[in-house]
Protein backbone atom coordinates (compact mmCIF):
# COMPACT_ATOMS: atom_id res chain seq x y z
CA UNK A 1 0.00 0.00 0.00
CA UNK A 2 2.43 2.29 0.91
CA UNK A 3 4.25 1.84 -3.01
CA UNK A 4 1.04 3.57 -4.45
CA UNK A 5 1.68 6.74 -2.17
CA UNK A 6 5.46 6.55 -2.75
CA UNK A 7 5.75 8.91 -5.65
CA UNK A 8 3.31 11.68 -4.12
CA UNK A 9 5.63 11.27 -0.30
CA UNK A 10 8.71 11.68 -2.57
CA UNK A 11 7.20 14.89 -4.74
CA UNK A 12 6.17 16.46 -1.13
CA UNK A 13 9.70 15.71 -0.03
CA UNK A 14 11.32 17.22 -3.11
CA UNK A 15 9.01 20.16 -2.60
CA UNK A 16 9.84 20.86 1.37
CA UNK A 17 13.37 20.42 0.62
CA UNK A 18 13.64 22.84 -2.01
CA UNK A 19 11.55 25.48 -0.28
CA UNK A 20 13.47 24.88 2.76
CA UNK A 21 16.83 24.87 1.49
CA UNK A 22 15.67 28.43 -0.84
CA UNK A 23 14.38 29.97 2.52
CA UNK A 24 18.03 29.16 4.39
CA UNK A 25 20.18 30.55 1.47
CA UNK A 26 17.92 34.24 1.45
CA UNK A 27 18.32 34.17 4.95
CA UNK A 28 22.34 33.31 4.50
CA UNK A 29 23.45 34.98 1.26
CA UNK A 30 20.15 37.71 1.24
CA UNK A 31 21.03 41.18 2.26
CA UNK A 32 19.72 42.19 5.90
CA UNK A 33 16.05 43.51 5.75
CA UNK A 34 15.95 47.48 6.28
CA UNK A 35 12.28 48.79 7.34
CA UNK A 36 11.44 52.27 6.77
CA UNK A 37 8.20 54.23 6.53
CA UNK A 38 7.28 52.94 3.34
CA UNK A 39 7.39 49.66 3.76
CA UNK A 40 5.33 49.96 6.47
CA UNK A 41 2.51 51.44 4.67
CA UNK A 42 -0.68 49.71 3.14
CA UNK A 43 -0.01 49.67 -0.37
CA UNK A 44 -3.30 48.26 -2.54
CA UNK A 45 -3.92 47.88 -6.75
CA UNK A 46 -0.76 50.18 -7.32
CA UNK A 47 -2.34 52.88 -4.95
CA UNK A 48 -1.30 53.87 -1.77
CA UNK A 49 -4.44 53.64 0.90
CA UNK A 50 -6.20 56.24 2.07
CA UNK A 51 -8.08 53.80 4.57
CA UNK A 52 -7.99 54.25 8.08
CA UNK A 53 -7.08 51.26 9.74
CA UNK A 54 -10.11 50.72 11.77
CA UNK A 55 -11.99 50.76 8.33
CA UNK A 56 -14.86 47.89 8.71
CA UNK A 57 -16.77 46.33 5.69
CA UNK A 58 -20.08 46.55 5.71
CA UNK A 59 -21.95 42.48 5.92
CA UNK A 60 -23.42 43.38 2.58
CA UNK A 61 -20.01 43.49 1.25
CA UNK A 62 -19.61 40.03 2.17
CA UNK A 63 -22.70 38.67 1.58
CA UNK A 64 -22.36 39.66 -2.33
CA UNK A 65 -18.87 38.05 -1.82
CA UNK A 66 -20.10 35.13 -0.67
CA UNK A 67 -23.07 34.46 -3.49
CA UNK A 68 -21.12 35.48 -5.92
CA UNK A 69 -18.74 32.29 -5.36
CA UNK A 70 -21.56 30.19 -4.83
CA UNK A 71 -23.35 31.34 -8.08
CA UNK A 72 -19.83 31.19 -9.79
CA UNK A 73 -18.78 27.43 -8.59
CA UNK A 74 -22.34 26.27 -8.72
CA UNK A 75 -22.23 27.34 -12.33
CA UNK A 76 -18.31 25.67 -12.77
CA UNK A 77 -20.16 22.32 -12.44
CA UNK A 78 -21.85 22.80 -15.92
CA UNK A 79 -18.90 22.88 -17.72
CA UNK A 80 -18.68 19.09 -17.92
CA UNK A 81 -22.15 18.65 -18.59
CA UNK A 82 -21.35 21.01 -21.60
CA UNK A 83 -18.41 19.75 -23.19
CA UNK A 84 -20.26 15.56 -22.99
CA UNK A 85 -23.46 16.15 -23.37
CA UNK A 86 -24.27 13.16 -26.20
CA UNK A 87 -22.12 10.94 -24.02
CA UNK A 88 -24.22 11.39 -20.85
CA UNK A 89 -27.11 11.25 -22.68
CA UNK A 90 -30.94 13.06 -21.84
CA UNK A 91 -30.86 11.59 -18.35
CA UNK A 92 -27.85 14.29 -17.77
CA UNK A 93 -29.69 16.64 -19.64
CA UNK A 94 -32.78 16.77 -17.40
CA UNK A 95 -30.42 16.51 -14.87
CA UNK A 96 -29.06 20.11 -16.12
CA UNK A 97 -32.04 21.34 -16.38
CA UNK A 98 -33.20 20.47 -12.86
CA UNK A 99 -29.86 22.33 -11.74
CA UNK A 100 -30.20 25.27 -13.86
CA UNK A 101 -33.66 25.50 -12.45
CA UNK A 102 -32.94 25.31 -9.10
CA UNK A 103 -30.06 27.42 -9.31
CA UNK A 104 -32.67 30.26 -10.54
CA UNK A 105 -34.83 29.52 -7.77
CA UNK A 106 -32.17 30.08 -5.06
CA UNK A 107 -31.68 33.24 -6.94
CA UNK A 108 -34.85 34.05 -6.81
CA UNK A 109 -34.98 33.41 -3.04
CA UNK A 110 -31.75 35.74 -2.56
CA UNK A 111 -32.76 38.30 -4.34
CA UNK A 112 -36.41 38.39 -2.51
CA UNK A 113 -34.72 38.60 0.62
CA UNK A 114 -32.65 41.72 -0.38
CA UNK A 115 -29.36 40.02 -0.05
CA UNK A 116 -28.51 41.73 -3.09
CA UNK A 117 -29.30 45.04 -2.48
CA UNK A 118 -26.22 47.30 -1.61
CA UNK A 119 -26.37 48.87 1.56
Amino acid sequence: MLATYAPALIFIAIGATIGIVFGILNKVLGPPPRANNHKSDPYESGMPSEIKQGFRFGISFYMIAILFLLFDIEVLFLYPIAVELRAFGTFALFETVTFIGLLFVGFGYVWRRGALTWK
